[in-house]
């Protein structure tokens, strides 16, 4: 039985990079989810009959949600639903699984590095047939939708058994759950040396993975535990749980410092690392030795060759403007391209779908290949696994070659979070009104040599994205950064990234504060952050 439910839309129903992440509170109002879901399905053309995915990364309303789409979908007329077992389903996962397939398309039920919880975050995103996040003109088709939708259409039925493989019927519709970490496992292992990396962890190889009570937790205990031979323990945190166990499911320094302080200590492990609440993002950590984002992304592409999935080469190399130029000497070295593409994994996957790039990173903790069409950190780990145990050294001697071949790109990003929008956004404007007046000026950081509001156009489509990120790039080849986060659900969050370039030939042993202190008083005296967001200090340095 078909019910047509009549609604009235809701006013903040517009998805960004990530799709749409509010409250849980909100996501539970009766008719939120029902009118977000129908205004996708409304948006999309010929899927009747037609494979759609869905999962997520267990958080709170997971399962509640995942019931809903079941319903809706057959109602609207899917022909058949993959669903992760227990609704479990990382976000690489299920865009791998969206793309082997076949599938017309996939929901993902995640609010990825942000909270969990009753009183925390939840999100839903549409991603398309090639496995990534849906492009401008599917979410400004889901939004405008949004605003004037007046029905929905469910399924009178009871709820579907998800916790047990297998296939069921949902009026016409077929519902199959498949095992979400199987095939996404077999991937990994098509991709690198799990042979290598085997040999290097019974010789004595020690590794702590923190899962974070998030999503990674059965596919890191399945790889890393039981396919690769690490001890039992090696992957921490390893249950998902609807609230995380109280994580902030976002690996950096401040979120994952019990892992940071394991890495630190006399007898720490070789190596380190986490993931994120979704499972797309990673922090890398060697024994003493820090790795961010920017340089992994640069290690990674430097040193992908020695990976059986890249032994041919790479294409290309991408990252997001804010990102640092590391990756940009290796291009160079590599004779290879290199695209700035704005924040947002859509700009990746239009590059990896045209064969242009393999390898793309964010300094957002995010790095993947052309292997999905999402970030994945699960990869980025194996990736760096592999090329230890081709290289027979360790993450502080390969970083310390690395920046001896390439110099070293000082890098830092400073989040102000929670801000009121009407005070971030009047702190841009007021950036954005100088930018012609900056060049030629002078300020803490040196002497200022551009400013802009970057713009792309994408090579694959010729398609324009303005208002990017503010940048002020200063004569010495220093960069400040600034940039309004979407990816937040309450207030706006500013993010200023600061880097500093110095040769191979240059002080390589600086520590990072204090290489970009000039930068820092720089960033202060152009946007006056203080005066704008009452804040001293920004409420998280990665």
């Amino acid at each position: 039985m078909i019910q047509t439910v009549s609604t009235t839309p809701f006013s903040d129903q517009k998805p960004g990079t990530s799709g749409l992440r509010k409250k849980v509170r909100v996501f539970a109002q009766p008719h939120y989810a029902e009118n977000f879901i129908q205004s996708v399905f409304d948006s999309l053309d010929g899927f009747a009959g037609q494979t759609l995915v869905v999962g997520g990364d267990g958080r709170y309303l997971n399962r509640d949600v995942i019931q809903t789409v079941l319903k809706m979908a057959a109602a609207n007329g899917f022909g058949r639903m993959l669903v992760g077992q227990g609704g479990i389903l990382s976000t690489p996962a299920a865009s791998h699984l969206i793309r082997a397939s076949g599938a017309f398309g996939g929901l993902v039920l995640s609010a990825s590095h942000n909270p969990g919880g009753p009183d925390e975050d939840f999100g839903i995103k549409y991603n398309i047939g090639n496995g990534g996040p849906a492009p401008e003109k599917v979410t400004d088709a889901i939004a405008a939708r949004s605003l004037v939708i007046d029905r929905y259409r469910i399924a009178e039925a009871a709820d579907v058994d998800i916790d047990s493989l297998g296939t069921r019927q949902l009026g016409d519709m077929v519902v199959e759950i498949v095992d979400p970490v199987a095939a996404y496992a077999d991937l990994m292992a098509s991709l690198f040396d799990f042979d290598a990396i085997r040999a290097m962890i019974a010789g004595g190889f020690t590794l702590a993975f923190d899962s974070m009570s998030a999503v990674t937790g059965p596919y890191a205990k399945e790889i890393f535990e039981r396919r690769l031979g690490a001890p039992a323990g090696t992957v921490m945190n390893g249950t998902p749980l609807p609230d995380f166990g109280h994580h902030h499911p976002d690996p950096n320094l401040v979120h994952a410092k019990a892992l940071y302080e394991r890495m630190m200590a006399p007898d720490a492990p070789d190596f380190g690392a986490a993931s994120d609440g979704d499972g797309d993002r990673n922090l890398i950590i060697g024994r003493h030795c820090y790795v961010t984002p920017s340089d992994s992304l640069a290690v990674l592409a430097a040193n992908a060759h020695l990976a059986p999935g890249y032994a041919q080469g790479l294409k290309g190399i991408a990252r997001s403007m804010p990102t640092s130029g590391a990756a940009d000497r290796v291009a160079e070295k590599l004779g290879i391209p290199l695209y700035e593409t704005p924040t947002g994994w859509k700009f990746f996957g239009n590059l990896l779908d045209a064969g242009m790039a393999t390898i793309c990173g964010e300094e957002s903790a995010g790095t993947g290949s052309d292997h999905v069409r999402e970030k994945d950190g699960i990869w980025a780990v194996l990736l760096w696994l592999n090329i230890l145990a081709a290289r027979k050294q360790s993450a502080a001697d390969i970083m310390t070659e690395h920046w001896a071949t390439y110099g070293r790109n000082y890098y830092a990003r400073h989040d102000y979070e929670s801000i009121a929008k009407d005070r971030a956004d009047a702190l841009m404007a007021a950036l954005r009104e100088r930018l012609d007046s900056l060049p030629g000026t002078s300020n803490s950081g040196g002497a200022i040599q551009s400013a802009d509001d970057f713009a792309y156009t994408d090579p694959t489509d010729q398609s324009v994205s303005r208002n990017q990120g503010v940048r002020i790039l200063f004569a010495d080849g220093s960069r400040v950064v600034f940039r309004l986060s979407g990816t937040g659900t309450e207030g706006a969050t500013l993010r200023v990234y600061i880097e500093r370039y110095v040769g191979p030939d240059g002080d390589l042993r600086m520590e990072t504060a204090e290489a970009l202190a000039p930068l820092i008083a720089a960033a202060q005296e152009l946007a006056d952050i203080r005066g704008f967001t009452g804040m001293d200090r920004p409420s998280v340095i990665t």
